[in-house]
């Protein structure tokens, strides 16, 4: 299978190079909050939509006057690559799959620049961006498919000031052999994940290990005088911790996930209304640590190159309170009870084990009759 790939790298700057990329960053900002400020103001006075082209020719006008002649110094082609994602947002607003594009802040956060192929040169493993006369000091950490060509790259310096490269290429993956294992997957806080084989995945609590140093320096910076320098190394500080935090969580989740789709043919997983289920102040921080919904995301893309199922389960199905033996389904099972004793059948579950190996079972049912089959919540 072909898939167009993202391979994302560490990059030192130099000084010059540096200030280029800030230059750009900046003026990608620009144009992008005064294209939208003027589809704002159109529709709402005119009723009237601003398309790419007609953004586009507004980005020629003002590279004309006095006032934003500094536009002609940075490359062109990140400025045109924000319009066209600028697009691509408002054509998601309008098919309602996201919400009104909101304007770039100025405040420091993730600023990006992306290039296109007119807009770089890749000879003998070496990234030279437009305007800069020396190749990026990439750190290759991994190599790329053989013989793959660059069509897109795009750099980024994150809140810790760290600076990235990402280079789109297109690879060829090989599907992995087929097998017959199976497996149910329940997500959870006390475990991260509970396979249906019975093992259970521990939940390292990525954020709450880091809890003290986070809060260490989040006084830190509360001590600082706004708009000073100490406050913006000490906002730097705390971005790091922030970006330790979630470095972690990635790479964890990048092992489970693959782990679990090389070594099955079909994973079963629960629909979760993460959104709804945040709203709960007891419990939004420890969910946002688990991060099961970028879980699913990597689940599903991995399954999709290696030739594997995925199969998600009714939200509303009660994994838990049904007896994975007899089905005899509880009326009620408080949160905190992780064991219970079935009055059908007297076999002892574990709750979460129980809810895997339900999960697996309705899978199983979904694959057979259908998508639109829904468990029975009677008992």
């Amino acid at each position: 299978m072909v898939v167009k790939r993202a391979y994302r790298y560490r990059f030192y700057p130099t000084a010059g190079q540096a200030v280029e990329l800030s230059r750009t960053f900046g003026c990608v900002r620009l144009v992008y909050n005064r294209a939208l400020a003027t589809r704002t103001t159109m529709w709402r006075q005119e009723k009237r939509r601003v398309g790419y082209a007609d953004a586009s020719a507004l980005l020629t006008a003002w590279k004309q006057t006095d006032e934003l002649g500094f536009l002609n110094e940075v490359s062109s082609v990140p400025l045109q690559q924000c319009l066209r994602h600028q697009q691509k947002a408002f054509t998601n607003f309008f098919g309602k799959r996201a919400a009104y594009p909101k304007f770039k802040s100025r405040k420091p956060s993730r600023a990006s620049a992306e290039y296109t192929r007119s807009g770089f040169r890749w000879r003998d493993g070496r990234l030279t961006l437009a305007k800069m006369n020396e190749p990026l000091a990439i750190v290759w950490s991994r190599p790329l498919p053989e013989g793959a060509e660059p069509s897109t790259v795009t750099a980024s310096r994150d809140p810790a000031g760290r600076w990235h490269v990402s280079i789109l290429v297109e690879a060829t993956i090989d599907p992995l052999a087929p097998t017959a294992a199976e497996v149910g997957v329940d997500a959870g806080l006390a475990c991260l994940l509970t396979l249906s084989t019975g093992e259970k995945i521990a939940n390292p609590r990525h954020e709450h290990r880091e809890r003290v140093a986070l809060a260490r320096a989040q006084r830190n910076l509360a001590r600082k005088a706004k708009g000073s320098n100490n406050r913006a190394k000490a906002r730097v500080e705390v971005a790091r911790v922030h970006a330790r935090i979630a470095d972690r969580r990635r790479d964890l989740l990048h092992k489970l996930t693959t782990r679990l789709v090389r070594e099955n043919q079909t994973i079963v997983i629960e629909d979760l209304a993460v959104r709804n289920m945040v709203r709960n102040r007891n419990l939004a921080r420890a969910i946002n640590d688990a991060s099961w919904s970028e879980f699913r995301s990597m689940l599903v893309y991995k399954a999709g190159w290696y030739d594997r199922t995925v199969v998600v389960v009714d939200r509303w199905y009660p994994s838990s309170k049904t007896c994975s033996r007899c089905g005899h389904l509880l009326d009620a099972l408080p949160l905190g009870l992780r064991s219970w004793t079935c009055p059908g059948c007297g076999e002892i579950h574990d709750r979460d084990v129980n809810a895997a190996r339900n999960i697996l079972a309705a899978g199983r049912a979904v694959t057979a009759c259908g998508d639109g089959v829904r468990p029975n919540r009677r008992q």
